[in-house]
């Protein structure tokens, strides 16, 4: 059952129940109300008509004068007014009935005969003669100050008009009861609607999302939880388009990194082959730039497997003391001659009294070995680089700043993606950054990037100065 039938559904059973509740609720006080509102002017009526009697006629024979009292009890009641003996037999009726026409019991009547034991009696039912609904309160005519009871009045009425008046109401509350049944059951599809066809767009969306199209975007029809995830599947559609331009990207420009070097190694074997055994200086210089393009297809290989390793969590750092005045004072004079060869200032300072930390030295030499790189590209000559140590707040702080040509603000905040490189016509696959990111995380520390075009990056590595041990990526 779809989502609109289980919603309109719940609608209007809980609706349908309410107002049958209601319904038999209102009915039976209708009937109630005007019923009880019959019998109540019967009883005052007739107890009015008893106090009458005590107060002027219990002391003369009823049915002597019963003609007289018939009169005084009919003229303030439009109901059927009955003087009945203590024996139970009728003496004057309104309707017309007479004692010379002989004698009629009234025994068979429940409220006579609850009237004769002394208490008032009331009853509905149905007339024998005319097969009517009707009420009949019977009340007893005692003497004044005794207890004996000389007969009864009775006070009859048809309740035929109020049982129609009250099936009338009834009708108009049922029909009340089926107009708003049927209001909210179509509030009920509408609503349903405005959720469903929003669940709709959704499901729509992602099953073109499963086929491979992530050009389609959810229409936010409402600002609701699911406008919120309309939100949010457009911007993982987004987001997922970006990823693969940026794979397509990265297999795009990895591919020319591999066939460069292969290209050249494949040439220079072949001119070898051809020339080499002739002339020594050739197979040299053919040998060098071989062993040049190896170790830059070593190196793309390793950037690849390293970022495999890491984004899969499969790498536990070696831990162990490292001395950062040390390490970077090694990288200094590693990568001294390249500055020289460049024409730029490799600067190193480190504060003597920073404490060793514990890191994986290994993997801190490839952070600051690509850092480094970074800075030496995109650096003209005469520009200065710096690398610095010291602490800050209880941390290591390693920064490595160039004045070189900088990272556009719209392009920093992705430069730790994946794939991702500020410009598609350099040299690289777009892992190092990332790769270095998830490598100082890996050492529970921190890596931040800022820049300004035609000035500098600046790169801050931060790393706590505790013993820990066994550490993995989070």
């Amino acid at each position: 059952m779809s989502i609109q039938k289980r919603l309109v559904g719940s609608y209007v059973v809980v609706i349908f129940l309410t107002v049958l509740i209601l319904e038999i609720f209102l009915i039976a006080s209708v009937r109630f109300y005007y019923l009880h509102n019959v019998e109540r002017i019967l009883i005052n009526q007739a107890e009015l008509s008893a106090s009458f009697f005590q107060q002027y006629f219990a002391e003369e024979d009823l049915e002597s004068q019963s003609e007289r009292l018939l009169k005084g009890f009919v003229y303030n009641s439009d109901a059927q007014v009955q003087i009945i003996t203590a024996s139970g037999q009728l003496l004057q009726d309104s309707n017309g009935y007479e004692r010379s026409m002989g004698s009629i019991s009234m025994v068979e009547y429940p409220d006579v005969q609850v009237a004769m034991t002394g208490t008032p009696g009331v009853w509905r039912g149905k007339d024998p003669l005319t097969h009517e609904p009707v009420l009949a309160v019977s009340y007893p005519l005692k003497k004044y100050e005794a207890d004996v009871t000389l007969g009864e009045v009775r006070f009859a009425t048809s309740l035929t008009t109020t049982l129609h008046t009250v099936k009338q109401i009834t009708l108009i509350l049922i029909l009340v009861g089926l107009l708003v049944l049927a209001i909210v059951t179509l509030l009920g599809m509408l609503l349903s609607w405005t959720i469903t066809r929003s669940i709709k767009d959704l499901k729509q969306a992602a099953d073109r999302m499963t086929e491979g199209d992530f050009d389609i975007r959810v229409r936010k029809r409402y600002q609701d939880e699911l406008g919120s995830l309309a939100d949010t599947l457009n911007m993982m559609a987004a987001r997922i388009l970006k990823t693969e331009q940026l794979k397509n990207d990265f297999i795009s420009s990895i591919s020319h990194e591999l066939r460069t070097p292969l290209t050249s190694i494949k040439g220079w074997v072949i001119t070898l082959k051809a020339n080499g055994k002739d002339n020594q200086l050739l197979m040299e210089e053919g040998l060098d730039i071989i062993e040049s393009e190896s170790e830059r297809l070593t190196h793309l290989v390793d950037e690849l497997l390293d970022f495999s390793k890491l984004d899969n969590g499969r790498i536990t750092l070696q831990l162990s003391p490292v001395h950062l005045q040390a390490l970077l004072q090694q990288m200094g004079k590693q990568l001294g001659p390249r500055a020289d060869r460049q024409g730029l200032a490799l600067e190193i300072q480190v504060d003597e009294q920073i404490p060793p930390i514990q890191a994986d030295v290994n993997r801190l030499k490839q952070v600051l070995i690509n850092l480094l790189d970074n800075s030496f590209k995109h650096t003209d000559p005469g520009g200065l680089i710096l690398v610095s140590a010291h602490m800050k707040q209880g941390q290591a702080l390693i920064r490595v700043k160039d004045t070189g040509s900088g990272i556009a603000e719209d392009k920093l905040a992705h430069v730790l993606h994946q794939f991702y490189k500020a410009d598609q016509h350099a040299a690289g696959s777009g892992l190092g950054l990332a790769i270095s990111d998830r490598i100082i995380r890996l050492h529970r520390g921190e890596l931040r990037i800022s820049s300004t075009v035609g000035e500098g990056t600046t790169v801050d590595i931060i790393l706590p100065v505790e013993n820990q041990r066994n550490l993995t990526i989070s």
